[in-house]
């Protein structure tokens, strides 16, 4: 990076560990913008696992990319994966170089939390298993908040 800063890789590279605080609301509710501060661990790729949230570098045109932490829902072949944030409707596919850590713990207000309890399993099988409802939800949603806010300024034009 230009700038003087160290990339994500290379603070990987050092220290197997990059902490950093979340940006984004692609991975909410579970994750809040500015606020959790997210522990990505480098792991071996054939250790990765279906719903696993890993952090990515999605390629760009102009070829420097940006970091993304999405979920993984599905294990492709040829080292590839079908990543999508948990508040997100749409997903992409991943090749396996582009991935640099899995999110192993957050911290939010003092607390840590860790990804391995009951908890937290059933909020991913959750998640996960209603992502296509959630498509449809979302569109939903955008239409009724549209429907209304078009009622409300008719009415106003009324009155």
């Amino acid at each position: 990076m230009d700038n003087g800063k160290k990339s994500f890789e290379e603070v990987l590279a050092e220290n197997g560990k990059l902490v950093y605080t979340s940006v984004g609301v692609s991975m909410m509710p579970l994750i809040r913008e500015g606020r959790d501060v997210l522990v990505i661990e480098k792991r071996d790729i054939p250790a990765l696992k279906k719903y696993d949230a890993v952090l990515f570098r999605r390629e760009n045109v102009k070829g420097r990319g940006e970091y993304v932490l999405h979920r993984i829902l599905k294990i492709l072949p040829d080292n590839k994966y079908w990543i999508v944030g948990d508040n997100d409707t749409a997903g992409e596919i991943v090749k396996s170089t582009q991935i640099l850590g899995v999110l192993t713990r957050m911290l939010r207000d003092g607390k840590e939390y860790n990804f391995g309890g009951l908890g937290y399993k059933i909020y991913v099988f959750f998640r996960c298993t209603l992502y296509p409802a959630r498509f449809f939800y979302m569109r939903g949603k955008r239409f009724t908040i549209y429907a209304v806010k078009a009622v409300m300024y008719k009415l106003k034009r009324r009155g």
